[in-house]
């Protein structure tokens, strides 16, 4: 709903709405609400009390009227209605009308459009005030100036707020504003100001010709005309609209207090954050201290350390040397049976290779009547071509030798 709201005000409002007057009522509170309505419908209005008390004549049922007021959404309900700020008599809106036509026009020239809104300086330097020097707007101004900044210089550009010369007498101040500001960087923010006042009373601020000369403005504009239920066309144009001249100053200079309180607020956090920065550091040097420890405390540790490595060290060796010490016992006692079976298998392996040599003794085959010759040299005849007729042989036989001499093949002995 309240996105609903907020639409309307920035497409609409301010609006005029004609009609006739139908269930009036005023509640105890002070505030009246009744409905306006023609041939083609109706809408709900609200008049609440500050401006019911300044009606110049009595609301009745069927009389036509001429509101002037907001559109909003009753968020209740979900209902829409006219928030009426001023209200009179059908017949009376003439200027009014010329209001909005006006308001037409120049928002088709693009100086409402909200992209060229720019933002306040958080921290102006030097603040300037259009208005009249003898309207009581620059003094309530200049007190709320004194009151929240009284360091900053307040620059006056004097004009007429009121009357056929004072739409001229403004711009021509704006002009000087700005080209002091562009020259010297005078005034960071401007306010136009004036009191409240009737329709008439505020047109000078309607002025076509004003309203542009705010839109060229070099630096962010306030416009606090009139009172809060006050509409002008330079409340459009300005970069930000205040409910009063008061509200204006108190708008671009925040109070002194605010700033001190908003500069304590951050000591306070910068100290905040030092210490807690100062604690982090302690505790991280803390635990290093703690694993780092006392130097004898270092030595005692490793001390304890080598000890154990000692202690283990000579169990090792200890259990080293009883494992083979156990084994060199296994060992000696099984060394004589080992030593026996060895023996028993070598004197079995030396027996069987005593019988094969036996069965290979030349002694055997010459015990089967075969003879071993020899020559003189004591070689080996096999052959009887190694042999020739007249030569001397010796022949083994199984039980001696003889000497034997060759004859040849025919020859008889």
């Amino acid at each position: 709903m309240r996105a609903v709201a907020d639409t309307l005000a920035a497409r609409f409002n301010p609006v005029a709405v004609r009609g006739e007057i139908s269930g009036f009522s005023r509640a105890a509170s002070g505030h009246c609400y009744f409905s306006l309505k023609d041939e083609t419908g109706q809408v709900r209005c609200a008049l609440f009390r500050r401006s019911a008390e300044q009606l110049t004549f009595a609301p009745r049922d069927g009389q036509l009227v001429q509101a002037r007021g907001k559109l909003d959404v009753y968020g209740a309900r979900g209902e829409l209605q006219l928030i009426v700020d001023t209200l009179q008599p059908a017949g009376q809106g003439a200027l009014f009308e010329q209001f909005l036509r006006l308001k037409a026009q120049l928002e088709a020239e693009g100086l409402f459009e909200a992209a060229r809104k720019r933002p306040l300086p958080p921290q102006p330097h030097s603040i300037g005030v259009v208005t009249s020097l003898g309207a009581a707007a620059l003094r309530d101004v200049v007190t709320a100036l004194q009151r929240r900044v009284p360091h900053l210089p307040v620059v006056i550009y004097p004009a007429s707020v009121q009357g056929a010369q004072a739409p001229a007498e403004l711009c021509a101040a704006l002009q000087t504003a700005y080209r002091r500001h562009t020259e010297m960087g005078e005034s960071e923010v401007l306010l136009l100001v004036r009191g409240g006042g009737s329709l008439e009373d505020l047109w000078s601020f309607n002025d076509p010709e004003l309203v542009r000369t705010v839109a060229r403005a070099p630096m962010p504009v306030v416009c606090g005309v009139g009172h809060e239920t006050d509409f002008t066309l330079a409340d459009f144009v300005a970069d930000l609209r205040a409910p009063t001249p008061t509200a204006a100053a108190e708008l671009c200079a925040p109070a002194r207090e605010q700033r001190l309180g908003e500069l304590d607020y951050l000591q306070e956090r910068l100290g905040t954050a030092a210490f807690g920065i100062l604690d982090q550091r302690g505790q991280r040097l803390d635990r290093l201290a703690q694993r780092m420890g006392r130097p004898s405390a270092r030595l005692h540790d490793s001390l304890q350390q080598l000890s154990r490595l000692q202690h283990r060290l000579q169990s090792g060796w200890m259990l080293g040397t009883q494992q083979r010490r156990s084994r060199l016992q296994a060992l000696e006692a099984q060394l004589p049976s080992a030593l026996q079976r060895s023996f028993n298998q070598q004197q079995q392996r030396l027996q069987r290779c005593e019988l094969s040599l036996g069965l290979l003794d030349p002694q055997l085959v010459l015990e089967r009547g075969y003879t071993f010759l020899t020559d003189e040299q004591g070689l080996a005849v096999t052959r009887a071509a190694q042999a020739h007729p007249g030569q001397q042989l010796r022949a083994t036989l199984a039980d001696g030798r003889l000497d034997v001499r060759v004859q040849a093949p025919d020859q008889k002995p």
